[in-house]
């Protein structure tokens, strides 16, 4: 009997994690597609056969735990977790970060990851072996101005996935990350409309260097964070 792949993708009703969710949907694959409004997922995707709409907080472990038994039950098994949630803002100079905004950003980007992979990796383990993505951003690589707390989250993403990688990867579960510049979205487009859109990130590229992760084609890839645009 021919498995059907099966994957969560986090964020499922933003530019990106749609763009995520209908390239596996036309592949064919199963999706259980989260986001913190299922009313929001349904005006997005509709009612698709194959897949699983869920409203689920990714900051909230026990929302998250949820979120994935009744995954696990609708589907029994998780090919790949697709973490595209996080969040991105402009912050106070490094002097001035309060720790709220601090605790928004690391909690938004880095302990929502913890919280997916608590849920998600017992069951890989069990199945022998499933395969997760983050997404991170180019700005890990290096501290930039008003963006510190941001920086520090993406930064600390990645050191988690690395160490995460290095923890599962001998029962056969990849962990990795796309690590894109600015992505080419209506949202950044309104908000830069005179910027230079050459080393922007279109959606749908995204798209497919995430699947190369999510699938059997990236199984000699771990632990690594794939820039995606010029820096």
């Amino acid at each position: 009997m021919t498995h059907t792949p099966t994957l969560v993708i986090t964020g499922a009703a933003g530019a990106l994690g749609q763009a995520v969710a209908k390239h596996f949907l036309a592949a064919g694959s199963r999706v259980a597609l989260l986001d913190q409004d299922e009313t929001r997922l349904r005006a997005v995707f509709g009612t698709p056969a194959n897949a699983l709409l869920l409203a689920a907080d990714v900051t909230s472990a026990p929302s998250v735990a949820e979120a994935i038994a009744r995954v696990a039950q609708a589907f029994t098994f998780i090919d790949a977790l697709v973490h595209v949630a996080g969040g991105f803002e402009m912050g106070e100079p490094v002097h001035q970060i309060s720790q709220a905004s601090w605790e928004r950003m690391m909690t938004l980007n880095a302990w929502s990851f913890v919280n997916l992979t608590q849920a998600v990796i017992p069951l890989m383990k069990e199945q022998g072996g499933g395969r997760v993505v983050a997404v991170s951003a180019n700005a890990a690589s290096e501290g930039q101005a008003l963006k510190g707390a941001y920086c520090a989250a993406k930064s600390a993403l990645q050191r988690l996935v690395e160490s995460l990688s290095h923890e599962v990867r001998a029962e056969g579960i990849h962990v990795n990350s796309v690590a894109p510049t600015t992505l080419d979205t209506p949202a950044n487009r309104q908000a830069m409309p005179d910027a230079d859109r050459s080393a922007w990130v279109p959606l749908d590229v995204a798209a497919q260097a995430i699947a190369f992760l999510a699938t059997p084609a990236g199984a000699a890839v771990h632990g690594q964070h794939v820039q995606l645009g010029a820096a």
